[in-house]
């Protein structure tokens, strides 16, 4: 008769890490939630979201109100956090499926104690990407300023020719090459983790960036219709977070890509022409 040994009792720290599905989600939505508040509130601006959104004019005319804002550093870094912060709170979902397979497949690896904190690097590693595109887009939008072609009360394009470039230029975005090979990548999560899967800590962080990377190939061309828009316009920051889910999760995603492709390229020769005309 074979015995067997006391069994230990796991620790709380143990039981906690076998929930890591648990974790992961949770941890994604608190971080959805806080920044899609921060957005909405528009921490350090001078007006919140709601109400730069109740503010706005049609695309192309913004409300011009106040003088111009001066650039000190503190300013910029505020700028920068409101850009990344809003790409935080629109990209994290459309990357939450990528994320819950990453889990998955570490939870079923040699090291399954440590899935929730790999996936966790693995979103880290793919936030560093926006900050990257964060920090262009600030870039972007000082030289836009400099330039009088931004009102930077309302942080919207103030010429109406350059917004109808914009969205000819993010149509015709949706039809090449480069579009359709990011957002294959996008779309086949297992695919991509079969390929690119690395391990450790390191691996985790760097699978994360270059899914980032992929993303951003896939929808730069998008986020600068906030400078259409207003970078701050909650109905084109909801809008546009939807149009990315739905590329990337709908079953005809890569028809309804061309869609959208042409019907920002016809609103965009329209804007040109009533520019011109």
């Amino acid at each position: 008769m074979s015995k067997t040994g006391p069994q230990r009792t796991a620790s709380p720290v143990e039981r906690l890490v076998q929930h890591d599905r648990a974790i992961v989600v949770g941890a994604v939505m608190i971080i959805v939630a806080g920044a899609a508040i921060y957005t909405v509130l528009g921490v350090g601006m001078s007006m919140s979201a709601i109400e730069m959104t109740r503010m706005a004019r049609s695309v192309g005319r913004p409300m011009q109100m106040g003088g111009p804002i001066a650039w000190t550093p503190a300013y910029a870094l505020l700028v920068f956090l409101m850009w990344w912060i809003m790409m935080i709170a629109m990209m994290t979902p459309s990357a939450a499926p990528m994320l819950l397979l990453y889990a998955a497949l570490k939870r079923r690896g040699p090291q399954s104690d440590q899935a929730w904190l790999y996936s966790l690097l693995f979103l880290v590693g793919y936030l560093a990407i926006w900050a990257g595109f964060s920090v262009i887009a600030v870039a972007l939008q000082w030289g836009l300023e400099q330039a009088g072609l931004v009102a930077s009360s309302m942080m919207t394009l103030s010429s109406r020719a350059l917004a109808g470039v914009v969205l000819l230029a993010a149509g015709v975005y949706q039809f090449t090459g480069f579009k359709d090979a990011c957002l294959s990548h996008c779309r086949s999560p297992a695919e991509f983790l079969a390929r690119h899967n690395r391990p450790g800590a390191a691996g985790a962080f760097g699978i994360g960036v270059h899914h980032g990377t992929y993303c951003l190939g896939c929808c730069w061309a998008l986020m600068a219709l906030l400078f259409v828009g207003g970078i701050m316009n909650l109905y084109w920051i909801v809008g546009l977070a939807l149009f990315v889910l739905a590329e990337r999760l709908a079953p005809g995603g890569r028809l309804f890509a061309r869609l959208a492709g042409a019907a920002l390229a016809a609103a965009g020769v329209y804007m040109l022409a009533s520019a011109v005309l």
